[in-house]
């Protein structure tokens, strides 16, 4: 039943053990899976597995709060932190000092060379929300890392088609999974794993030498964060790990992404807590506008959203999150980072093209103005033009921290002016949201977690936006536009349709079926789960040999 298993040493922090691994083995599984590496792992989990258990609990009595009418503002206790103006973060590092393009994508070995070739200044490397988490991508994930360090990720398809890696590669940053998330695969205790020390813990065990030696060093986005304190668990992580593997303290480098309703009230506290080993914030969108929704989705008309479409970057909630992140960041030195456009080109389609090109031009050329210092890209060939953008505004330097935007002057009720977003529902948002959350999980059960649907790139964030507008439709009561309201039945009959069409366009191998329950689950039940990766991981991605060791194992 056991695929390897750590050797419980002298020194462990309390609480620590033996890690059982009872997810299948694959080829070169043990490079990565080594006693010593799992041995770093245990110590992580047996330091900080409790204060997440807290941490998330503190979490879901927010969420009850903001339920029951407790409006979120800018906390009284950490007055103090926002105030005091002599607190920088530290100077950036090799390999983030220029951060004018940065591509996200996946860890599989294709799109790693790709990324990897792309020219922006830094591929994020996702585990999280552009990628499925089966077993085999999260371990061949962290292989891939190391071989790119190596540079021996070289490959050629069957089909002949080769895979070699450039003279220059971008500064790789990993972005691990979120605190929510748990690793089914790896137990202590017969308790599965903080899915985000996993991540961390592997890449940082393996990689953190080989990005020294490069004279760069171990970068990382960390996603989902709702709080300081959470940063301040990071912080503490980082302390620990460097102190493991006899790194000096401040060798790593972390971006928050500003991507929950709460952690934007609490930009600078986070900054603060992370600050010997911060690397800015970055403007997680999608996920930001998926935590609004969920935060919000009881409060009545006021938080009721129009069409995901109709939910740009301009209008007036999103503006005062990003124009703070700005402000926030070059107050205290550090970089701002914009988000990903969700709109990709096509080499076959030449109107697609256009408007791709047109979209993201946009986006990038207001962030630009706005103060940020880079912004992300989806597709390699989005590197050149928004490359161009940065470098129209930079003029020759590397980032534009000395921006200040003194300008700017953001409230809590900017913040949560969701009332003020124009638009309307209609059918054809409603079938959208319902064709992508059904398309998207269908693909993530498959293990792809970044999806090409309807010529716009979607991820598990954008997913989640889908299915909680869904939802809250739903249990609001929400009309469209033509005067029907939404309801299950609606949603249902929409369902088939989807489902009909897009099982009759793919193969025999699909997971429509699958993909329907869980939607249904996620979107039409009277209870809102947080995640839908929580439900669907645990269904349909712990693989059986992990399921037994739970009925087995203490």
């Amino acid at each position: 039943m056991l695929a390897n298993r750590s050797r419980t040493r002298r020194g462990l922090a309390p609480g620590s053990g033996t890690i059982d691994v009872v997810g299948p083995s694959g080829e070169r599984f043990g490079e990565i899976l080594t006693p010593a590496a799992l041995d770093f792992v245990a110590r992580l989990h047996g330091a900080f597995a409790e204060r997440r258990h807290e941490l998330l609990t503190a979490r879901a009595e927010r969420r009850r709060r903001i339920a029951s009418g407790v409006d979120l503002d800018f906390r009284e206790d950490t007055r103090r932190i926002r105030e005091d103006m002599t607190w920088r973060v530290a100077p950036p590092a090799p390999g983030l000092v220029d951060r004018r393009v940065e591509i996200t994508g996946p860890t599989e070995k294709k799109m790693t060379v790709n990324a990897l070739n792309s020219g922006a200044k830094v591929w994020l490397a996702d585990f999280e929300d552009a990628n499925s988490p089966t077993w085999s991508n999260m371990v061949e994930g962290q292989l891939n890392l190391k071989d790119a360090l190596d540079r021996t990720i070289d490959f050629v398809t069957p089909e002949g088609k080769e895979y070699r890696l450039g003279d220059d590669m971008p500064t790789i940053v990993v972005r691990p999974r979120g605190w929510h998330l748990s690793e089914k695969h790896l137990l202590i205790g017969g308790e599965p794993i903080s899915a985000s020390l996993v991540d961390f813990g592997l890449y940082f065990f393996h990689c953190a030498q080989r990005q020294l030696d490069r004279g760069l060093g171990p970068y990382f986005y960390l996603p989902k964060l709702e709080s300081h304190e959470e940063a301040r668990l990071w912080n503490d992580v980082f302390v620990l790990a460097q102190q493991l593997l006899g790194l000096p303290r401040g060798t790593i480098r972390a971006t928050v992404l500003i991507e929950t309703i709460t952690a934007a009230f609490e930009m600078e506290e986070i900054l603060y807590e992370l600050r010997e080993h911060s690397a800015g914030l970055n403007a997680g969108r999608w996920d930001y506008i998926f935590s609004v929704i969920k935060n919000f989705r009881t409060r009545g008309d006021a938080y009721v959203l129009p069409d995901r479409s109709a939910v740009t970057m301009t209008v007036p909630f999103m503006r005062a999150y990003t124009e703070l992140l700005v402000r926030t960041c070059h107050r205290r030195s550090a970089h701002a980072i914009g988000g990903m456009s969700a709109f990709i080109p096509s080499r076959r389609d030449a109107e697609v093209n256009a408007k791709a090109f047109e979209q993201v031009r946009g986006d990038k050329e207001r962030e630009a103005a706005d103060g940020f210092d880079g912004s992300w890209v989806a597709h390699p060939d989005l590197v050149p033009p928004v490359r161009e953008i940065f470098d129209g505004v930079l003029a020759g330097l590397p980032n534009q921290i000395d921006r200040l935007r003194e300008d700017v002057e953001v409230t809590a009720r900017q913040l949560l002016d969701v009332a003020s977003t124009p638009g309307s529902v209609t059918e054809q948002g409603l079938r959208a949201n319902v064709g992508i959350g059904l398309a998207y999980i269908e693909s993530w059960l498959r293990g792809n977690g970044a999806a090409a649907i309807n010529n716009l790139m979607e991820d598990a964030a954008t997913a989640e936006i889908s299915r909680s507008q869904v939802w809250q439709w739903i249990n609001h009561g929400t009309r469209l536009d033509d005067g029907r309201q939404v309801t299950a039945e609606l949603v249902r009959q929409i369902l088939d349709d989807e489902e009909r069409t897009r099982t009759d366009a793919s193969g025999p191998a699909n997971r429509f079926a699958d993909a329907r329950k869980l939607f249904e689950e996620v979107a039409l039940s009277e209870e809102y789960p947080t995640f839908l990766t929580i439900p669907g991981y645990a269904r349909y991605l712990v693989d059986t040999q992990a399921r037994r060791a739970f009925a087995t194992l203490p």
